[in-house]
């Protein structure tokens, strides 16, 4: 009687914790190089909701937004609970979390975002480090707390009617149907745009994600496309099981949270994709990413902290990181540590993590005007195959394009150092196994701060150019095999 109440009482409280166990969680801990408080789960109440109660028809054509609305402001009165979107495709607009909500997404449901732009306003919000004028995102929270979306299904963001393309991204075939949506071409006939207020802002902007203040918003709409998932100033959050696809732009962008936990999902966008980064975490503390997949358009894993004036404004660090068991096909970079780092980054594990194909496999990339600190790194038991040009790079000349469209010979005069200055130091790549890049590791630190105290350790490098180093000190390699010469 004594073992059966024993058992009774430990399941009673693994189902009471939201996302079942959490001894996979405290595995990551140990062996940590630095000190980071426990990750706390989101507090669900056991309540539970179908979408279907509230009005919603998952046929694909009938548009939900009202019935999602309702059905949270319903959990919400009574304290939070679970809103169910079983199995069918959900068309919506946007859908806000509030606190005490879990979004669990059944397995077989697909909640698709509609193209509907009038349902998407115009907010202030922080994109890129900076803070602008952006459309609403799809799934967004402000200021929650014990939030999740759960359950394994599909979150597809329509992003195709959002963005624009490039035609050397693209396969003869697949350019033909991009031409099919309407929209037009550039001059040269190289990129093609939703729609003409998006030609018009992209204009101004140049490579960048800013236009003339000037034009109009409504004009421009498109061009303020929004990232599919934007979670603002939110604590205790879990992300699990579900699969986040054709984002508008970024897909994942956790801004200013505190306790997050994000396990087992997919991200998708087409290799094409715009700003089709994977996970952006921005300014974000006690941050846990583990055993999911990444195929992007951008970059995969990207850690941030705001950019420029406006991220030293804000002076918020992104730190206390765990990054372990993930994989990364295409993207820009597997894990990424800028550009916009100008609020500091620190005290982040990387392992077990795989990135195949990607452009980059670990990149940490900042420039001139930013500021910031990026400091106490450790990068282990990291798996690469087929990366196309660095498998490690530091990049303090980065200037906002893809590392194969980037001049490795940039190099510019001696500049004081003053609060724009960035900083990378103090960072630790342990038991890489690279096969296949086109250089090994490539550092390219800045003349009156270069990067320093760099080691690399028990790794082994197949690629057709070794190590480049240049503004750099302290840089060291144990143990490290380059096509068989050990260094």
């Amino acid at each position: 009687m004594r073992k059966c109440l024993f058992f009774a009482v430990l399941l009673a409280l693994a189902t009471a914790c939201t996302g079942g166990s959490a001894d996979k969680l405290d595995a990551l801990y140990e062996g940590l190089p630095f000190d980071m408080p426990r990750v706390t789960l989101p507090s669900i109440p056991s309540r539970e909701v179908v979408l279907t109660d509230f009005g919603g028809v998952g046929d694909g054509v009938t548009l939900n937004t009202d019935a999602f609305a309702k059905a949270i402001a319903a959990l919400s009165e009574k304290g939070g609970g679970r809103l169910v979107v079983p199995a069918g495709i959900w068309l919506t607009g946007p859908i806000g979390l509030a606190n005490h909500i879990e979004l669990r997404v059944e397995k077989d449901a697909v909640i698709v975002f509609s193209t509907d732009q009038d349902l998407y306003p115009i907010i202030d919000t922080n994109f890129e480090g900076l803070d602008v004028r952006r459309c609403l995102s799809p799934i967004h929270a402000e200021g929650a707390h014990d939030i999740a979306i759960t359950g394994g299904g599909i979150i597809d963001g329509s992003g195709d009617a959002w963005r624009e393309v490039k035609r050397r991204k693209v396969s003869d075939d697949q350019w033909k149907v991009v031409l099919q949506r309407g929209g037009l071409l550039s001059d040269d006939g190289k990129t093609w745009f939703p729609d003409e207020g998006y030609a018009k802002a992209r204009a101004t902007a140049g490579s960048l994600n800013f236009p003339d203040p000037s034009l109009d918003e409504q004009e421009i709409k498109t061009f303020l496309r929004p990232v599919l998932v934007s979670l603002r100033e939110c604590s205790h959050v879990l992300i699990e099981d579900c699969t986040f696809q054709n984002s508008p732009c970024w897909n994942l962008h956790p801004l200013y949270c505190q306790d997050v936990v994000i396990r087992g999902i997919t991200v998708r966008n087409p290799h094409y994709s715009a700003n089709g980064d994977g996970i952006d975490i921005d300014a974000c503390e006690n941050v846990i990413l583990t055993e999911s997949s990444f195929d992007v358009g951008d970059d995969a894993i990207c850690i941030k902290s705001g950019k420029d004036e406006d991220g030293r404004r804000h002076a918020r660090k992104c730190r206390n990181l765990i990054i372990s068991d993930c994989t990364v096909y295409h993207g820009h970079g597997g894990f990424v540590v800028g550009s916009e780092m100008s609020g500091g980054v620190e005290n982040i594990r990387v392992t077990r993590c795989r990135f195949i194909g990607t452009d980059v496999g670990l990149r940490f990339k900042s420039t001139r005007g930013r500021g910031g600190l990026v400091k106490d790194i450790w990068c282990d038991h990291i798996y690469m195959k087929d990366i196309v040009t660095y498998g490690v790079i530091f990049n303090l000349y980065y200037a906002g394009v893809a590392a194969t469209d980037m001049d490795p010979d940039a190099k510019s005069d001696l500049q004081p150092v003053d609060e724009t200055t960035p900083e990378f130091r103090d960072i630790h790549v342990s038991d890489v196994l690279c096969a296949g890049a086109d250089q090994a590791v490539f550092i390219n630190g800045l003349p009156e701060l270069p990067v320093r105290n760099i080691d690399f350790r028990n790794s082994n490098f197949t690629a057709k150019k070794g190590e480049e180093v240049h503004f750099a000190e302290n840089i060291t390699f144990d143990n490290v095999t380059i096509n068989g010469k050990r260094l």
